[in-house]
């Protein structure tokens, strides 16, 4: 699926406007209520090892292992859990995919699946099953999971939402008493900022997550790795352009970015050294349920703002996608389908979708309902993060290519040469192209 357009995707999820709103007890959709159930019967003996990505908001992981105590109960399968960094999953996943050994199930980040989609089950049944009850796919899952259209590899989970998080009171001392909308007076907005002492940061290392920033540059000025039949043409004018543009936003950076991983502008932004920054709603929490009085009061002053919209003219935002993936060596394969159709289902989702706080945001319709982005006006940016975004191999098709490169941050690797000066913007370009050449082989 190549082309990501809302009117696509509500010509095929018309019955979204049957649901009905959930709240936090068991109230259930229409739909789903109607819908017809699915389970799969479990092993004999039949334990289960998952291997997921760490907590960023402790709602959560408390929901989520909630969800897993209640799962034993009801089937009599252990569950084990264990948690590494975003950065530690991703290695870990392949040795098991590559050794045909590890956990049952591995949760990881964007289109990781595609580097190994033969060593993964057939989820399609699962799939179909929750899509018909609750309101469809977003189409960016469909991209990352269902590359061919018609087998899934996958079970989308969501997106950890990356918005625009800022001081309000700081954007308003900078002269902008709304937050901009189109990247020209963004500029002009870091520019402020930078001249009164509270400047912007946004992560350049390899960050599996903040640096899917530089997506949106390159999409936002007319860019893209690949086109729509996997040619690689990020060697453009269009690209040229986003990087003299990085190269301004940069110049208002607060020093450092350069290494920042996934955990330093969360850190930067509560210390006070940026007052502006890309991310999930995780600084947010982090002040809004602190015990330092300085920091409860930040939360107040935080608010949260999509991309500005740049000479495509169109919204282009970059989200971290996640998966839930089952690997094809498992013992049990249906007790494996059946602890994720039931983390998936209304009773377990909906809870833990709360828990986080808007920190994931739904890979299925029917959640817009939930009371997670009613319950705090702040929460409501990130709703639409997973209906809105593209894939990170955009405009092409999923693949090994794709996984390949995304893997490597060839994309935001090329950003930090540019912005930092080390080489000029026509020089990273024809570096990033080679680089992704040698994974898109004509």
């Amino acid at each position: 699926m190549n082309e990501f357009n809302r009117r696509k995707f509500l010509e095929g999820s018309a019955g979204v406007a049957a649901a009905a709103t959930l709240g936090t007890g068991t109230a259930l959709f229409s739909t789903a209520a109607h819908a017809q159930s699915m389970t799969f019967k479990p092993e004999k003996g039949a334990t289960l090892r998952v291997l997921r990505w760490s907590r960023f908001v402790q709602g959560d992981i408390d929901a989520y292992m909630a969800n897993v105590k209640k799962f034993t109960e009801a089937t009599g399968v252990p569950v084990r859990v264990d948690n590494e960094t975003w950065e530690d999953v991703r290695p870990k996943a392949a040795v098991a995919a590559n050794t045909g050994a590890g956990p049952d199930i591995i949760l990881s980040t964007n289109d990781d699946a595609n580097l190994y989609p033969e060593k993964l089950l057939d989820v399609t049944d699962l799939c179909t099953y929750l899509g018909r009850k609750y309101g469809g796919w977003y189409p960016g899952c469909e991209a990352y999971l269902r590359p061919d259209g018609k087998k899934w590899i996958g079970v989308p989970l969501g997106t950890a939402g990356a918005m625009l998080v800022y001081r309000q009171s700081h954007v308003k001392a900078a002269g902008f008493d709304t937050f901009p909308k189109d990247t020209n007076s963004f500029l002009e907005l870091l520019k402020a900022m930078k001249a009164k002492g509270t400047p912007a940061g946004f992560a350049l290392g390899n960050a599996t997550g903040d640096g899917l920033w530089t997506n949106w540059l390159i999409w936002s000025h007319g860019g893209k790795l690949v086109d729509k039949n996997n040619k690689v043409v990020i060697d453009s004018p269009e690209t040229i352009k986003a990087l003299e543009y990085a190269k301004e936003m940069y110049a208002t950076f607060a020093p450092g970015t350069l290494s920042w991983l996934d955990p330093n502008n969360n850190k930067a932004f509560l210390d006070g050294q940026i007052s502006l920054t890309n991310n999930g709603i995780s600084i947010y929490y982090a002040t809004k349920n602190s015990k330092d009085d300085k920091l409860k009061e930040m939360a107040q002053d935080i608010n949260h703002a999509p991309y500005p919209i740049g000479p495509a003219g169109v919204p282009t935002e970059s989200h971290l996608f996640f998966n839930q993936m089952v690997m094809k060596y498992t013992k049990y394969p249906q007790a494996a389908k059946e602890y994720l159709r039931f983390m998936m289902e209304q009773e377990q989702f909906d809870p833990w979708l709360q828990a986080a706080g808007g920190y994931i945001s739904q890979p299925l319709a029917a959640y817009e309902k939930s009371a997670a982005w009613t319950v705090d006006p702040k929460h409501t940016p990130y709703r639409d993060c997973t209906k809105n975004m593209r894939p990170t191999g955009y405009a092409g098709t999923l693949g090994y290519a794709s996984a390949g490169a995304g893997a490597d941050f060839i994309v935001t690797n090329m950003v930090a040469e540019a912005a930092s000066g080390s080489k000029s913007p026509k020089e990273a370009a024809e570096r990033a192209q080679k680089r992704a050449e040698r994974y898109y082989k004509v």
